[in-house]
């Protein structure tokens, strides 16, 4: 099975997808002894070469899939210098990232992975995955609130919102 040689490049844990596109873009990559070109595949078998580097295909991990309840004041980043970040929190043995992210305030579930393809199939807009928030606030909403809300186009944090349907449930 052929794949993009983008994709194989970055699956050898080299580099991301976009600087892959940007080294062949700029001629550092050999496939199969040529000169590489952006639209190129890697079939098994074939021989790529990255800066004078050969790529090795990754041994495939076990894909990982964890469901975490992230509590209110851990921040959704991979980036180990801010201080509370979900992956020290975690503590996981293996690399794992999060498939979207809750706010540093927000608690609720999120899945963690190894996987980048499912996280890619999971929050590309074009597969129209629907998301469900349940939000307590601390003021009074009422029916002019919740209609404009559900047409969309109210600003908060300087950005419009999306139509979405609303439900209020009184706690």
């Amino acid at each position: 099975m052929d794949i993009s040689l983008n994709k194989f490049i970055s699956s050898t844990g080299y580099c991301s997808r976009r600087e892959a596109d940007r080294l062949i873009e700029a001629g550092r990559v050999l496939l199969n002894n040529i000169v590489a070109e952006t639209g190129n595949r890697y079939s098994p078998g074939d021989e790529v070469v990255v800066d004078g580097s050969l790529m090795q295909p990754a041994v495939k991990e076990k894909k990982i899939i964890l469901a975490f309840n992230k509590p209110a004041g851990i921040t959704t980043t991979t980036d180990n210098n801010i201080r509370g970040n979900i992956i020290s929190f975690i503590n996981y043995p293996k690399r794992i990232f999060p498939i979207g992210r809750l706010d540093k305030d927000s608690e609720g579930l999120i899945l963690l992975t190894n996987d980048g393809d499912i996280v890619n199939t999971i929050l590309r807009a074009g597969n129209k995955h629907e998301k469900e928030y349940a939000v307590r606030v601390n003021k009074p909403i009422d029916g002019s609130f919740l209609r404009k809300m559900s047409e969309g186009g109210l600003r908060i944090d300087g950005k419009k919102t999306l139509p979405c349907r609303m439900k209020q449930n009184r706690f």
